[in-house]
């Protein structure tokens, strides 16, 4: 009684020290109340979209579907969550006890010069003893620190953290494919407008070379109409080349066999969505996946704090076994003879390894603040990766605006300088200058209007879409 009187003193000793665990540390508010140069509006925003809400374009769809099930580093993310759950399993069963069974019999024989053999010899009348046992025993280690709470904590964030790491391989896929595809339609459309420029200073060449024979014009007139004739035509096979380049970077990345891709879409058919609602910050934080994921790592260094300061403390381990014993096989399953039990309790407390474990203790404090400071770089990051690609979605409209603008007044001066030409009211380098400006010009609006495409699709993904 007085043995359990000091077990009962020790324990809550031992309670009231485990009031000094540290506390948790709580995630920093480092978000904005507004993006750069916004201000507050609606509080909906294209990132909580659907992706087949946000993205319409079926053969782009169709190119996304395909590589959400078959692109490797998708298969990789799922496979890293398999792996996640079964660890997570496993310790969750640190809260179960340890049971184990054990069948046994043997048969022992003593010298007979020995003092064993006499003995036997003289209270058993045998030469030899058997032993059979039937034995469950039961070990189970108390949770009072919170030490195996804390390691299923970790457990659980951890593999939280192999999903959200899913969702964000998930939407840099979805920006990669989206935005290969725009550029894949970017050269469609300037592989055409070097066509139609082509067939253009065809016909140039063609009236200068009458106008040559003629005698209206010299020869460096000709020279410079097939000058802008060849620069035209070596676009074509640089542009189908790159067509293809673009078509078999989209196939692997979708996980297939490179091969053409049939399409449909043009891309001045595409249109910029007008209204681009961005809501607040702080709901941006919790849609990016990245976010979320160093959201979960300061989980788990709390949670491993926790393991740590708990190694500090004692550790109760209780004990029972019972079972049935023998000396004889006939006798082995007589109840109540046969049958024993034992109850056992103790308590551990570590004393020479106090020094390494309160070291182990400092590095899982100093790793939880390296997990804050890093929450804080990823929050900075993501609010300044929406300010930048809102800043492009706006100057590209206003460049595309003025580019259009300037491609209609070439098309134009285009046409009045060949007739004019016709008409021998213009030289022939009026008409070369005007349809060589048009071509670059033209060129020039198909990469703003893909590279508003690409920003708007880099915006959705940064405000935190693309996963749902």
């Amino acid at each position: 009684m007085k043995l359990f009187n000091i077990v009962i003193v020790s324990l809550l000793v031992f309670v009231w020290s485990g009031c000094t665990v540290s506390k948790n540390t709580s995630l920093p508010d480092v978000a904005p109340e507004t993006f750069r140069n916004t201000s507050p509006s609606d509080s909906s925003s294209i990132g909580s979209f659907p992706l087949k809400r946000f993205i319409n374009d079926p053969t782009l769809q169709a190119l996304l579907d395909t590589a959400l099930v078959k692109n490797f580093d998708m298969q990789v993310a799922l496979k890293n969550i398999e792996a996640a759950d079964v660890l997570f399993k496993q310790v969750k069963q640190g809260y179960l006890p340890e049971v184990r069974v054990q069948v046994g019999a043997s048969s022992s024989r003593p010298s007979d010069n020995s003092l064993s053999g006499l003995n036997l010899n003289q209270f058993l009348g045998t030469a030899h003893i058997d032993d059979y046992i039937v034995n469950a025993g039961v070990v189970w280690a108390a949770d009072i620190w919170g030490k195996i709470r804390n390691l299923k904590a970790a457990a659980l964030a951890t593999f939280l953290q192999t999903e959200e790491a899913r969702k964000a391989v998930q939407t840099r896929l979805v920006s990669n494919v989206s935005q290969g595809y725009y550029n894949l339609l970017m050269l469609d459309a300037q592989l055409e407008i070097a066509q139609k420029n082509l067939a253009l200073t065809d016909s140039t060449v063609e009236i200068i070379n009458l106008q040559f024979n003629a005698g209206q014009v010299t020869s460096v007139a000709v020279q410079q109409a097939e000058a802008l004739q060849l620069t035209t035509a070596q676009l074509i096979p640089k542009l189908e080349l790159q067509i293809i380049l673009q078509e078999n970077a989209l196939r692997v990345l979708i996980g297939t066999l490179p091969k053409a891709i049939d399409r449909e879409s043009r891309l001045d058919k595409l249109v910029i969505p007008p209204d681009l609602n961005l809501g607040f910050p702080s709901a941006m934080l919790s849609r990016r996946p990245d976010i979320k994921q160093a959201e979960l790592a300061l989980t788990s260094a709390n949670a491993k704090v926790g393991v740590a300061q708990a190694s500090l403390y004692p550790s109760l381990v209780i004990t029972a076994s019972g079972g049935l014993n023998a000396f004889k096989a006939s006798n082995w399953f007589s109840v109540p003879t046969s049958l024993f039990g034992l109850v056992s309790g103790g308590i551990t407390q570590p004393i020479f390894q106090r020094g390494q474990l309160k070291s182990e203790l400092e590095l899982a404090k100093i790793d939880r603040e390296k997990t804050v400071i890093q929450f804080r770089q990823l929050v900075l990051y993501a609010v300044g990766e929406v300010s930048d690609e809102l800043t492009k979605v706006d100057k590209l409209k206003a460049q595309y605006s003025l580019t259009e603008k300037r491609a209609q007044s070439l098309q134009k001066a285009s046409q009045q300088a060949t007739l004019l030409f016709e008409r021998g009211m213009a030289n022939y380098l009026e008409v070369i200058t005007a349809q060589g400006n048009l071509l670059q010009s033209e060129l020039e609006l198909a990469t703003i209007k893909t590279q508003q495409l690409n920003a708007v699709i880099g915006l959705y993904r940064a405000l935190g879409g693309g996963w749902n």
